[in-house]
Parts: C-alpha cells; structure tokens; sequence
C-alpha cells in the first residue's frame, strides 16, 4: 500500500515539488526549533563600568590585542599591589577571591561570579578560602602596552 501511495505521488511533477517543498518545510522547522537546542547563553555581566562604579576608560588607540589567562591562587596566598592599563573581565570557576584596592574599597567573589575589574588602580586579590581560586580573565588592551603592571616593578 505504501508502495503505490509513493510511486503515485512521484509519479507527477507537481506532486515531487510539493513533496520538496514539505521536506524542506519540516527540515527548517526541525533546525531552528528552540526546542531542540542544547546550548544556553546567559549575561554574567554587561556593564559600562568596574565593579567599583567607576566608568569604564575609552580604549586605547593601536592594535587590538585580547589577552585571555587562567589564573590559580592558591589558599591563603596574596597577589602583588597591582594595575591593569586595560580594560579586563573575569569569570570566577572556583574557590572564593577577596579583592582589595590600595583605598580600601573591598570586593568578595565567590565561584560563578563574574568580575569587570578596575582599570589604572592599584589593587590586589587574596585567596581567604581553603582550596585554589581559579578565575579566567579577558583583557582587552593593545598590542603595544602591558596588560598587567606590578607597583613593585615601579620602584
């Protein structure tokens, strides 16, 4: 029975474009169907300033250079009094992060929050927790300055 409802139906001309035409049809309704779908983006952060409330910088004129890092902090270690020249995000994977700026301003991070950091301001971060602070970081600088300066480095 199936047999002969196809070979009637392929028979015609008209009947294989319209054929094609429902193929196609579903196969979009099948492709761009949210149901089907996987993936999931979520906004961790959009922001015209730091976490501080400070407007962002206007950024440098040069070539563009993104800069992406992991960085672990280990339990009960302090980074060195630092600046970023350049506008940088973080995404905290694990541990908690206590970021502290040379004015005292003081943020806690704990894993799955989101960082949009200071820019020309000295600051460091600590690891106050028991197990390693593991936080990706995005700058977005130039290709001709430092994404990082150490107040040390300075002296």
């Amino acid at each position: 029975m199936v047999f002969l409802l196809e070979y009637y139906c392929f028979k015609t001309k008209l009947m294989r474009k319209i054929v094609c035409i429902i193929s196609v049809f579903f196969f979009f309704i099948n492709v761009f169907s949210s149901e089907g779908n996987t993936y999931k983006a979520e906004t961790l952060v959009k922001t015209t300033q730091s976490w501080d409330g400070k407007e962002l910088p206007n950024y440098a004129q040069g070539k563009p250079e993104i800069t992406i890092l992991k960085i672990t902090i280990s339990p009960g270690e302090t980074l060195p009094l630092h600046e970023h020249p350049v506008i940088n995000a973080g995404y905290l994977l694990s541990g908690e992060l206590t970021v502290v700026t040379e004015n005292n301003e003081i943020l806690h991070l704990k894993a799955g929050d989101a960082i949009v950091e200071v820019v020309n301001k000295w600051h460091y971060g600590k690891n106050e927790g028991t197990i390693p602070a593991e936080i990706v970081v995005f700058y977005a600088g130039t290709s001709e300055e430092p994404i990082t300066i150490k107040k040390d480095d300075l002296k």
